[in-house]
């Protein structure tokens, strides 16, 4: 099985126009492995439990040498180890000599000026504000930025989630109109899992959203700013130009705020390196973009919870009610805003609104009323073969609260805070 890493890189290759032979001798895989990746829309699961020594770990040092002597190629060296026994596949030796090569980058680099719709770099910026009470906070700003035009997008957020990082990145690409074919990122917990010699991890949600939208995530090696440069100086740029005397009031406001100066001042200058106005540049550069999807991706947190017998799952320290059709199943809730959807498949169970604290049961009266009503279908379904915290679904010895009709009024929208 191949790694996130490397599904991705076929994904994107491919989307570039190479061919498959091509893609199959860049990556050092057969080319029927390619192809069946490419018709493959799922990415490939990472393997769970704690996973013993890289076969490499013998030959680290012999490699570490070859690479302190000269910048000898990853096949160079597998047919070397290959002659003493290496056991391990070519593409293992590939990621590991790649990552020591990443971590050996001089800091005395030369620029390179990027292509045209190849690459993006991607950071976070916080910012200090004062609040009404006189205490002092932090927000955050989103920065992705073209590499060949310089054109970027900034957007604050008051916090560093998953969520508002995948929603940011929505955002971008639709004000960028498009998409780059990479995204360099240092090593922040919204893309990375897990990052040794030979191994990323990414964060499998992100790569969901990466595939979405057909871009590779690529990692800075550690501690080397210097690499993302054309981002970090211009948080410099944004410090000093708009933040610098900028009275806040509220996070929304200074959004509007931040979109009118990127239109006005920092997407139409004159750029200090390649001299030329960002806006022009960046018009070239659409047209090497790719092409946003026909829907968004659902940047909805999703995770999976199985339905108790009493109708009810458990989430974040608190209950939630379920049909009782749903008992037994795992389903999907997916939470954006602080509203979790519940879904069985595609069949969407109940909405509700996460209450403030821990420990409340949510849900709606109307789920033990069709419970109720239901009791022949699921004495059927069940019969005396369940155990006995089965039957009470059957008998009616479940408690089941009663209250007048026009108590229930008031929860007939669900949702609310629901306890006997």
């Amino acid at each position: 099985m191949i790694s996130q890493e490397v599904f991705m890189e076929i994904k994107v290759m491919s989307h570039r126009g190479i061919s498959k032979r091509s893609i199959a001798k860049s990556l050092g895989i057969h080319r029927d492995t390619v192809t069946k990746h490419l018709a493959d829309d799922h990415l490939p699961r990472t393997g769970k439990g704690k996973r013993g020594d890289s076969i490499l770990v013998p030959y680290h040092q012999i490699i570490n040498d070859y690479l302190e002597d000269d910048d000898y190629k990853a096949i160079w060296i597998f047919d070397r180890l290959r002659m003493i026994d290496y056991p391990g596949s070519y593409e293992t030796l590939k990621n590991y000599v790649r990552d020591i090569k990443e971590q050996k980058t001089r800091l005395a680099y030369a620029r390179f000026e990027t292509e045209p719709g190849l690459q993006a770099q991607c950071d976070w910026g916080d910012f200090q504000i004062e609040e009404p009470n006189g205490k002092t906070s932090t927000i955050y700003a989103f920065v992705l930025l073209l590499g060949y035009s310089r054109a970027m997008y900034v957007e604050f957020v008051r916090r560093c989630t998953l969520e508002a990082f995948m929603d940011c990145h929505v955002h971008a690409f639709h004000y960028l109109q498009g998409t780059p074919l990479e995204i360099l990122y240092d090593n922040m917990k919204n893309v990375v899992l897990e990052r040794t010699p030979g191994k990323t991890v990414f964060n499998m949600e992100f790569s969901h959203l990466a595939h979405h939208y057909v871009f590779q995530p690529r990692v800075a090696p550690p501690y080397s700013p210097w690499v993302k440069g054309k981002v970090e100086r211009p948080m410099d740029f944004i410090r000093e130009r708009f933040w610098r005397g900028y009275s806040y009031t509220s996070v929304e406001r200074t959004n509007e705020d931040i979109l009118s100066w990127l239109n006005e001042t920092a997407n139409s200058r004159i750029h200090g390196t390649h001299r030329q106005p960002v806006q022009e540049r960046w018009q070239q550069e659409i047209n090497y973009l790719g092409k946003l999807p026909p829907k968004d991706y659902d940047t909805s947190i999703k995770v999976f919870r199985k339905v108790y017998k009493d109708c009810q799952l458990s989430y974040d320290g608190n209950r939630y009610q379920v049909p009782h059709r749903a008992v037994g199943k795992k389903v999907m809730l997916k939470i954006k805003h602080n509203l979790v959807r519940i879904y069985h498949d595609q069949d969407l169970l109940a909405t509700y609104h996460q209450p403030e604290g821990k420990g409340q049961t949510i849900g709606d009266p109307r789920i033990y009323e069709d419970l109720k009503n239901d009791k022949e279908q699921i004495a059927r379904k069940y019969g005396k073969r369940k155990g006995k915290a089965t039957r009470g679904l059957t008998t009616g010895s479940l408690y089941v609260s009663h209250r007048p009709l026009s108590e229930y009024e008031k929860y007939s929208q669900g949702g609310v805070v629901w306890s006997n």
